[in-house]
């Protein structure tokens, strides 16, 4: 699994089995600026290149390339890269076939410009994903660097239709006590049944969750405080809805528009996606698949507020093991228990 928080060390002479790493002879010209190329490409990967990365670049150049100051033809390069022309799956190639690389190794040099900016984005990940099949690596060679999305391909047309078959099935067993739930908010508490309030989604593309109202207000701004134990804010049917899971249930119509799935990792209000974007490194990679209603992180008792850092470092972690182990029996492990299971109930309120 790849962890939620990772440093890949830059010193090329310090290995993580043996203690030393031998100095690796230096490079050629040609391949000293292949390797620049492809640091540059991973720089550019989510379309920003800051300072940090900039200077993380350096760093690794002058320790891969045994070389301060630069060589002339490496900081050509760097003045003069066009990322938009530049083809990193022809460079990766042609520095593992000229016999130049370690696979793992040039592996580990791009994961930790991807990292300099203390994140570590879906594009960048796409990035290093699409330089392991360049490279021809196996899964072992690059675990614990890439996440590596299991729900591709035609697998993506199962979950579709997992999500078709049972949200249909299930809206149809529901819709009584969901009209019966939606009168009840309204009699007991001013303001509408449903709420609605903007999160990220597949891609980190924007969307707007639907759910039963629990509480006298509806923030979505750029400030959004988690519920707490006790909150004031929270109503006294909608401590229930919120223990029970019930307020969750109108996301079943965000599962038929697309927007979402019965199963995956649960959506954050947009301001709190921000902050823990930048907090943890990889904690982006979990937008790699829809959102659910449910999550292998909440079936595990990681649900609620989180009060740590800690606590938000495990949920992303489990949501980054559903993205990498995913299959459709696993959507129904979580689904069985969503309903069964006892460590969703946890901080539930």
């Amino acid at each position: 699994m790849t962890a939620a928080v990772a440093r890949v060390p830059i010193d090329d002479e310090a290995a993580p089995d043996s203690g030393v790493r031998e100095a690796a002879p230096a490079l050629p010209t040609s391949a000293a600026v292949l390797l620049t190329d492809l640091l540059l490409g991973a720089c550019h990967a989510d379309g920003r290149f800051c300072e940090a990365e900039a200077d993380a670049l350096r760093g690794l150049l002058r320790v891969a390339l045994r070389a301060d100051p630069l060589p002339a033809e490496v900081e050509e390069r760097n003045a003069h890269f066009d990322p938009g022309s530049f083809d990193a799956t022809a460079a990766a190639r042609r520095l593992a076939g000229a016999g130049h690389a370690d696979r793992r190794r040039l592996l580990e040099l791009v994961c930790s410009v991807c990292e300099a900016d203390t994140r570590v984005e879906l594009e960048e990940n796409e990035y290093m994903t699409a330089l392991v099949c360049a490279l021809s690596m196996a899964e072992e060679d690059y675990a614990g660097l890439v996440s590596k999305n299991a729900l591709t391909g035609g697998w993506t047309v199962v979950k579709r239709a997992e999500d078709l078959v049972l949200g249909t099935i299930a809206l149809a067993f529901l819709a009584l006590p969901m009209l019966a739930i939606a009168a009840a908010v309204k009699a007991t508490s001013p303001g509408p049944a449903l709420f609605r309030q903007r999160r990220y989604g597949k891609g980190g593309r924007e969307f707007r969750i639907t759910k039963f109202r629990t509480m006298t207000v509806s923030e979505d701004g750029e400030r959004v405080a988690q519920a707490q134990r006790g909150d004031a804010r929270v109503t006294r049917l909608g401590a229930f809805l919120r223990r029970s899971s019930l307020d969750e249930l109108p996301q079943i119509f965000d599962v038929l528009r697309g927007d979402m799935s019965l199963a995956g990792p649960r959506p954050h209000a947009v301001a709190h996606n921000e902050a823990y974007r930048k907090l943890i490194v990889r904690y982006m990679l979990r937008h790699q698949v829809k959102p659910g209603i449910t999550g292998w992180a909440q079936v595990n008792g990681f649900r609620g507020e989180t009060d740590t850092l800690e606590k938000m470092v495990k949920r992303v972690e489990h949501d980054l093991e559903y993205v990498e182990r995913w299959s459709p029996w696993l959507d129904v492990k979580i689904m069985f228990l969503t309903v069964f299971g006892r460590k969703v109930r946890m901080n539930a309120y």
